[in-house]
């Protein structure tokens, strides 16, 4: 994220502490950090759940490398006095607190919204919780499964004569985590024109409910669905061609949301009478026809493999693609090239792949994000260079547990 003129990067001089854990708020923080935020984690001091996942195994304990590669970490103790204070201080020299504990703990623990914004009138906190800090859930203890599950992407996810299944990634999570850097971004804004600090509240059920968008379109139409899961059909029912459709050596997705998309796969279907088609003739009639319209379909995909197809697809100009492993994924060339990976030989987990920021700005490819930091890796930088703390005094600290 730089800018055009200067070529710098956009947060460059916004301080930022980082009370995040697992994946929600610390993928917000890793984002500011690839936009040039100087990010500080603040961890109990075992370390964040994610970190404790190393004793369980190497690959458990990765995603702490992918979300906060580039951060500074130090360790506090918040539930003792001198802990509480040490925050309070540092929090005097930061833009950003961001914070994704359930509703109360930070009031709890006498560092809540009033109180941090009390000490640096400018200050924008931002909180992230499984329901939001009003409403009668806000107290409900919320992860991403829970709220796939209340927020009804579980239910539209899978087939129709099938149970209820999650998405396989972390969605809610990550679209939570997103939504609460655009907040920041926007309260950083803002605070440029007014000079006010903020307080935001950012709920993962709401953040998740927009990607509904098919399916709610389906549940208000004139025929609601009596099962809202599709399977690999659009969620609205309203879109076909769009399916997974089986080639000789895996599958293809394929969606055609224009007559143009459709009228080119006809033609790499060596189809052209398709076009036409009473059945097949407009969009409605395809949605209508959906069974024969996908019969058609595979009956051309079964004869290829990934690599034909894919070929048609960028010949003909129809959106299209094989289903990927996930270490297809990894070994992508058009990822590696647009810079979205990074090898690291990281000294203590070896080597990795690690992730840049997805956000592109001026043709600039992702950027390395570092390494991730130690636990408490930091402590003596940030509180002797911030706070003026003498070597002794750090040390009093560590003895008393409070770092």
């Amino acid at each position: 994220m730089t800018d055009a003129n200067t070529g710098s990067l956009a947060f460059e001089g916004v301080r930022v502490l980082d009370l995040g854990q697992v994946y929600q708020a610390p993928y917000a923080t890793f984002l500011m950090a690839q936009a040039g935020a100087e990010v500080i984690k603040v961890e109990p001091l075992d370390g964040e759940p994610v970190r404790k996942r190393f004793n369980v195994s190497l690959g458990a304990g990765i995603p702490l490398a992918l979300l906060n590669s580039g951060k500074k970490a130090i360790t506090l103790n918040l539930k003792s006095e001198e802990g509480k204070a040490i925050l309070l201080d540092l929090v005097k020299h930061v833009d950003v607190v961001v914070e994704n504990y359930r509703p109360g703990v930070m009031d709890r623990l006498g560092i809540g919204h009033d109180v941090l914004r009390a000490q640096n009138p400018r200050l924008i906190v931002g909180s992230a919780s499984g329901y939001g800090q009003s409403g009668p859930d806000r107290d409900q203890p919320a992860m991403d499964i829970t709220i796939q599950a209340a927020s009804g992407l579980m239910s539209a996810t899978g087939f129709p004569d099938g149970p209820p299944v999650k998405s396989g990634p972390a969605v809610a999570d990550f679209l939570s985590g997103t939504h609460l850097f655009g907040a920041i971004a926007t309260a950083l804004y803002r605070r440029e024109k007014t000079g006010e600090g903020a307080s935001i509240d950012i709920a993962m059920l709401e953040t998740v409910i927009p990607a509904l968008a098919s399916n709610l379109g389906a549940y208000f139409g004139d025929n609601p669905p009596a099962v809202d899961r599709t399977g690999n059909h659009h969620g609205g029912y309203a879109v076909a061609p769009y399916n997974v459709y089986a080639l000789k050596d895996g599958y293809l997705a394929i969606i055609c949301i224009n007559e143009g998309h459709w009228q080119r796969l006809c033609n790499a279907m060596g189809r052209p009478d398709l076009i036409d088609h009473e059945d097949f003739r407009s969009m409605a009639r395809r949605a209508r026809n959906m069974a024969k319209t996908d019969a058609v379909v595979e009956d051309w995909t079964a004869q290829l493999t990934q690599e034909e197809a894919l070929a048609l697809g960028q010949e003909f100009g129809f959106p299209c693609s094989p289903v990927k492993t996930i270490d297809d994924m990894l070994h992508d060339p058009h990822l590696w090239e647009r810079g979205m990976f990074h090898k690291q030989d990281h000294p203590i987990i070896g080597d990795i792949t690690v992730l840049a920021s997805p956000l592109r700005f001026d043709g600039a490819p992702g950027r390395d994000p570092g390494f991730f930091p130690d636990l408490g890796g930091n402590n003596d930088e940030v509180l002797g260079e911030w706070l003026n703390l003498s070597e002794a005094d750090i040390q009093k600290l560590r003895d008393e547990g409070v770092i």
